[in-house]
């Protein structure tokens, strides 16, 4: 069983930054892949990047390649998510989730486990 929280979300203005925490219980966190998914009001979830069990592998989504940056410290059972110059469009409620397969990290349906999310709000 794995329990995930997530934090740092907020407001900020276009351009600026935030660092989201993903906090995992569990002494087998290291045997998870990690991903990050968004939902933005009336949309569907959408897949945004995931990190391999040791952090050697990550896949992100075109929308934030070169902007955001996934690593993670298993020693802390943690993966921080660094978003820069943000972007309305970046507007959402984050999740994060533990798949125990790297295997289409980026469906939804692979992880086994979910976060309750953190609200990102980007004004322009």
């Amino acid at each position: 069983q794995v329990q995930l929280v997530e934090s740092g979300g907020g407001l900020v203005q276009a351009g600026e930054s935030l660092r989201l925490s993903c906090a995992a219980s569990g002494r087998t966190f290291s045997s998870y892949a990690v991903g990050w998914f968004r939902q933005a009001p009336g949309k569907e979830r959408e897949y945004v990047v995931a990190i391999g069990y040791s952090g050697d592998n990550t896949l992100y989504a075109d929308s934030v390649k070169g902007r955001f940056t996934i690593s993670r410290d298993n020693a802390k059972n943690t993966v921080y998510l660094q978003m820069n110059s943000l972007r309305p469009e970046d507007t959402a409620v984050y999740y994060c989730g533990a798949a125990s397969s790297w295997y289409q990290a980026t469906k939804g349906y692979q992880y086994d486990y979910w976060g309750q999310g953190t609200q990102v709000t980007v004004s322009s």
